[in-house]
């Protein structure tokens, strides 16, 4: 009897150690290891995105008062609006205007940057980085008070060049000026640091066979630089127009979407009609809104980095 037990119980050992010698292997596995490291930004990414995401789709189907459900309803009410469309039409003009200053100006600066001897390299990328790291709420009020009307620093500089005082805020084409000349200031530096470390991997052979076949300096970043810098020009261009499509706090600060939802942006708007005009499903249609522009502009974008990718 209790070498028939030890016999049945015998049996399924071998089971048992293969199945914790497949697990030893799995374990060993680098893609195995790599998914577990990877496993806690996953779960973040779902609780924090994914999560909000659908709850917003959710939101974006029911009433004001969240008790009834209306499908595409807020959207269609959305669509006859004449606000809506001007937001969007704004949203696109901001977003696209302070993306390609921010890229211009930050190509510029990195190139300033890169030319100075490297003693000196630290010292300017510390300077140039300053309104990176300044929180946006922070340096906005500051432009704030150089914009405001009553005492105005730039209106008193201007005064004496006899420039009379320019509405900043107060009229709708210089609002639009300046909340994106602050998302400007503020974006520039990250385009600079980004393309300050993609210049500093162009080979200097490059720039030294181009030279001897003649190519002056426009012709040396025309056929030299930008195709060995524009994966990192899309990425960066790309990087940018998400955060600020999304950019809330310049806006709001400065103009809170005035004159006369001129300067309202998805954001800004979302809020107005969301939080503040207590219709959360109406906000949460508007906030939605964004994902198809900014997905199609993410196909492009990375469909020509995968593009040039395959090529090399």
């Amino acid at each position: 009897m209790v070498d028939a037990a030890f016999g049945e119980n015998a049996v399924p050992r071998p089971r048992v150690a293969a199945r914790r010698q497949g697990l030893r292997k799995a374990l060993r596995r680098k893609s195995t290891t790599a998914f577990l490291m990877t496993l806690p930004l996953i779960l973040l990414i779902l609780f924090l995105v994914v999560y909000p995401g659908i709850y917003s789709v959710h939101l974006a189907t029911l009433n004001k008062s969240m008790q009834r459900f209306v499908g595409f309803g807020n959207f269609e009410f959305l669509f006859k609006r004449d606000t809506f469309w001007l937001v969007v039409k704004q949203s696109c003009i901001f977003a696209i205007t302070a993306v390609v200053f921010k890229a211009l100006i930050g190509f510029i600066v990195a190139h300033f940057v890169h030319n100075i001897p490297a003693k000196g390299q630290r010292k300017w990328r510390g300077m140039l980085l300053v309104p990176w790291v300044i929180p946006p709420a922070m340096s906005t009020l500051a432009w704030l008070w150089l914009f405001d009307p009553s005492y105005s620093a730039f209106n008193y500089t201007l005064a004496f060049f006899g420039i009379g005082p320019i509405p900043w805020t107060g009229d709708a084409a210089w609002a639009r000026f300046s909340v994106i000349l602050v998302n400007v200031w503020y974006g520039a530096p990250f385009f600079m640091i980004m393309y300050l470390a993609s210049l500093k991997s162009v080979p200097e052979q490059l720039y030294e066979a181009a030279a001897i076949d003649g190519a002056n300096w426009w012709q040396r970043i025309w056929y030299v630089t930008l195709p060995m810098m524009r994966n990192i020009i899309a990425i960066t261009t790309l990087f940018s127009l998400i955060v600020t499509f999304a950019n809330f706090d310049i806006v709001r600060i400065l103009t809170a979407g005035g004159p006369l939802d001129k300067t309202h942006i998805f954001a800004t708007w979302a809020f107005r009609v969301g939080i503040e005009g207590s219709d959360i499903p109406l906000g949460a249609s508007v906030s939605l809104f964004m994902v198809p522009i900014l997905a199609v502009a993410a196909i492009f974008i990375l469909r020509d980095v995968n593009k040039r990718g395959n090529e090399s």
